[in-house]
């Protein structure tokens, strides 16, 4: 099976790379291992040291790809009682 393309080139989802999840394109490095040392107070910088083989852009557009992600998501809020 063929990697899929995304709306960037720098992240692909190929089925036979990390269980098809969002990669950087020729990396196993993931889209959400990114997010996630992000959120967890890592900087861009902090990344590219751990990662040489990655790129600023290649940070940039793994947060674009969440946004795109999360954009098209529907979120049906639950009423306060069911919470």
């Amino acid at each position: 099976m063929q990697a899929k393309s995304t709306s960037s080139p720098h992240v692909v989802a190929d089925p036979a790379v990390m269980l098809g999840k969002p990669v950087i394109a020729g990396t196993r490095i993931t889209v959400e291992s990114i997010i996630e040392r992000l959120a967890a107070g890592e900087s861009a910088d902090d990344l590219l040291r751990t990662h040489p083989q990655l790129t600023r852009e290649d940070v940039l557009a793994a947060l674009g790809y969440v946004a795109n992600v999360l954009r098209s998501d529907v979120i049906y809020p639950l009423p306060p009682e069911a919470a």
